[in-house]
């Protein structure tokens, strides 16, 4: 009878923990390859989609990356570049069939392969093992699919010499027939912050969980009204900062006098009225987003003073020399054409340049007028939270769709809480409450 062994590696291997990231919608997968991961003394982290995947990589030192052939939330494809272009000493496999560049092997690929074997091998799904994989495993080459054209119990043409280096053998098995993912045809998810099915809202989402695991810039363009803050919210929660500050101040609320001071903070006696030090806006967001709104009404001086913190990550408070090291992550807003504004300078081109390196638009309402009926029934539910719970009946509803609702989704749910005010204690809103004279913007 012949021994199933596991492959022998040498004690010089063993002096750091492996660690693994391992990304599936399918928990069961999960569960499986971890726990033979943990066998062999693999630390595992597990992520349930893309987003979640770039957040434990940005967050954790990984010596491998496994992913499967589909995510919930990202372009599988695509996100298998990112992170070969952004983690290239990372040994990256994949379940399914992606073109993936060229990049070194892992000095584990053979622990990997084997797991992942042992893993098929309690699966009751159908997998696929490349023979061309398996031969890398003696040798560095392309990183391709590690399920591709070979099923349980046939080894794709190869000699039990080229197999029984990297793997035990396995029990013939029938094949099992290939069950068809429904990635390509799965909607993209939206945040809960965005409320709206029309594909401009989805788009929004889809850039968010895109962007929101890395540090890059983010610039967000869209009119008054249109959600600029809930999508930088949204960038803040699904980040690996999201559990330190989110602080947001507008540029136009604060006087040009006071401004630097609220960014940059200042020491005591700074200038008149500074009776004592004041940590800046920006510090006291060390670690998590800085959200920069209606960015385009900040002073020209100002701007120079936040390119030198954009580029280098340093500051200096208002009546000091010492410079202080900041890490934040910045997102700004604006609902002017910052572009146009750079070729008449009116804004920095340099700045610009360093804060839109990743662009997200909100659209206005107008643009998706399908969304107005969920939109109504999310703030008739919010507004009843506090009382009783208003309804918003055929007649009213036609009346809001037909308003050009040039204060976007803010004015919609103005004009709303006005119309149950103006309702008083019925419990239905009919188009005599529907006043759009007095939206506040």
């Amino acid at each position: 009878m012949q021994l199933v062994h596991a492959p022998v590696f040498s004690a010089a291997t063993r002096i750091r923990p492996r660690t693994a990231l391992v990304a599936s919608a399918d928990s069961s997968f999960r569960e499986r390859l971890s726990s033979i991961l943990t066998g062999l003394r693999w630390q595992v982290t597990v992520a349930e989609g893309g987003a979640q995947a770039w957040a434990h990589a940005e967050a954790n030192t990984l010596d491998a990356i496994i992913v499967d052939s589909w995510l919930p939330d990202l372009d599988t494809a695509e996100l298998l570049t990112d992170l070969r272009k952004a983690y290239p000493a990372v040994d990256l496999l994949t379940t399914g069939s992606f073109p993936v560049q060229e990049s070194p092997r892992g000095p584990y690929r053979q622990e990997l392969l084997y797991a992942l074997r042992r893993c098929q091998d309690t699966d009751t799904a159908a997998w696929n093992a490349a023979p061309a994989l398996i031969k890398q495993a003696a040798a560095p080459g392309r990183i391709i699919p590690v399920f591709d054209s070979m099923t349980p119990g046939n080894h794709g043409g190869l000699s039990a010499a080229e197999i029984s280096p990297v793997f035990p053998p396995l029990p013939t098995v029938p094949p099992l027939p290939i069950l068809a993912r429904k990635a390509d045809t799965k909607p993209v998810d939206r945040l809960p912050e965005l409320i709206g099915n029309a594909p401009c809202m989805l788009e929004v989402s889809r850039r968010i969980r895109l962007v929101a695991p890395r540090t890059t810039p983010v610039l967000i363009e869209g009119p008054t009204g249109s959600g600029k803050e809930l999508v930088a919210e949204g960038l803040h929660r699904l980040s690996p900062r999201s559990r330190k500050p989110f602080v947001a101040i507008n540029c136009a609320a604060i006087p040009e006098a006071l401004l630097e001071a609220e960014l940059f903070g200042h020491t005591r006696g700074a200038f008149t009225g500074a009776v004592q030090g004041r940590v800046g806006r920006i510090e006291s967001a060390d670690g998590g987003t800085l959200f920069l709104d209606e960015i385009g009404e900040m002073p020209l001086a100002l701007q120079a003073k936040l390119l030198r913190f954009v580029e280098c990550g340093e500051l200096q408070r208002v009546g000091e020399n010492e410079t202080v090291k900041v890490d934040v992550r910045i997102v700004a807003a604006t609902h002017q054409a910052l572009a146009e504004q750079t070729q008449s300078g009116a804004f920095r081109s340099d700045l610009y340049y360093r804060l839109a390196v990743f662009l997200i638009r909100t659209p206005s309402l107008t643009e998706h007028p399908e969304d107005i009926p969920e939109l109504v029934a999310h703030f008739m539910e919010k507004m009843g939270r506090d009382a009783p719970v208003k309804h918003v009946d055929s007649e009213a509803q036609a009346k809001l769709a037909a308003h050009g609702w040039p204060g976007n989704v803010r004015e919609l749910e103005h004009v709303l809480e006005r119309a149950a005010i103006l309702a008083g204690d019925e419990s239905v809103l009919t188009p005599r409450e529907i006043d759009f004279g007095y939206t506040v913007n």
